[in-house]
């Protein structure tokens, strides 16, 4: 991934007001996301919505409306009416899913700015390190409908694409195809004109990319891209997700809210370390966590009062809460769950997931013949 310092921001014509979409239920994510919204999890020390709260906030955005649905309690009781982040932060639930551009239309009714003021538009699952100003003034230059963030990917098949025209308007949406015309996709921000998300119909499921956007291409107004090759991951996915941590760990991508120096490891308040063990890679080592001697961890997530035993090996993974991982385990690529407790000898790789409170056996599971 390429990253560009972010930039100090300031108050960009008149964007203060910000939609926050973080309704869904991030079933790639289970067993993390049982208990958990996906926008809650700890990432590099806290919640992840914390650094892009701490970004917009450093790009001019005062006032926040979560879209909000799956455990929408959970949200206010992290981030509270947003003094924390010197913001303001309102709430809005949909009682059934509307779909993108529902959400952003119903969180819309908690809006203050007037019709012809920007709105900046996050997706609570993507971690990018692109210039929202600039994004913005683009979006005000040319007095656009709306103003996507294009990012530039290296396999633009696996995603639909976004071409745009000389002039960097949209032309079109187009689905996964094996021969795709752009490697520049829809990366999930967008600066909205005030009165195009009103326009949108209340209290119906809508989706942005395949009604809204192409909607107002056919109408002839004007819908930009915004394009950059800078930092941009969704996280959507236990691999990503743990990336994403690690490069914030380590600096690939800057983050005001990075509750401490950049380097090989973040450990949080209360965890014991051994001096004998290695713990790299842009690892968090949770509150309270221990990590025995000899025992090896690199690039993973190690959540809170979770014990890594002497002699475990975790490579690329997420430990849960209170997990107890034993010694001589290997763990390479997986998930262990909530208070989970994986015994002696086991050997997990490959993208396994243990679920929360599972007691797995003292080798019971095994991907090489060695004992």
């Amino acid at each position: 991934m390429r990253d560009r310092s972010l930039p100090t921001g300031g108050t960009h014509g008149g964007m203060q007001e910000a939609i926050l979409l973080v309704g869904g239920q991030g079933t790639r994510l289970r067993p993390l996301t049982l208990g958990t919204p996906k926008p809650l999890l700890p990432t590099a020390g806290v919640p992840f919505l914390a650094h892009q709260l701490a970004r917009a906030r450093s790009f001019g955005v005062r006032r926040i409306v979560f879209a909000t649905s799956y455990r929408a309690a959970m949200f206010a009781d992290a981030f509270g009416d947003g003094a924390a982040f010197d913001l303001e932060i309102v709430y809005v639930t949909e009682e059934s899913p509307l779909g993108t551009g529902g959400a952003i239309r119903n969180a819309a009714e908690a809006l203050r700015c007037p019709p012809e003021d920007p709105v900046l538009v996050l997706n609570g699952d993507i971690l990018s390190g692109h210039d929202i100003g600039a994004q913005v003034a683009l979006h005000l230059a040319e007095d656009a409908a709306v103003t996507l963030h294009l990012t530039e990917v290296d396999d633009p098949s696996r995603f639909g694409c976004v071409p745009t025209d000389e002039r960097g308007r949209v032309t079109a949406f187009l689905e996964k195809t094996p021969n795709p015309v752009t490697n520049r996709i829809n990366a999930g921000c967008y600066v909205f004109r005030r009165s195009v998300i009103d326009g949108i119909p209340a209290g119906q499921v809508v989706s942005v990319e395949r009604e809204t956007f192409p909607g107002l291409i056919e109408a002839g107004a004007p819908v930009l891209g915004y394009a950059d090759s800078t930092y941009w991951l969704d996280v959507g996915t236990p691999a990503a997700f743990v990336q994403g941590s690690c490069d914030l760990v380590r600096g690939v991508l800057t983050s005001p809210a990075l509750p401490g120096r950049t380097g090989e490891a973040l450990v949080l308040d209360g965890a014991v370390i051994s001096p004998e063990a290695k713990v790299t890679g842009g690892t968090v080592v949770g509150a309270r966590s221990v990590v025995g001697a000899g025992a090896s961890v690199r690039g993973s997530v190690v959540a809170e009062d979770a014990v890594i035993e002497p002699g475990a090996v975790v490579v690329d993974s997420v430990i849960g809460n209170r997990a107890v991982v034993a010694s001589g385990v290997v763990l390479r690529e997986v998930v262990i769950g909530d208070g989970a407790s994986i015994g002696a000898g086991n050997e997990l790789t490959s993208g396994a997931r243990v679920w929360p409170g599972i007691d797995l056996p003292a080798r019971a599971v095994r991907f090489s013949s060695d004992t």
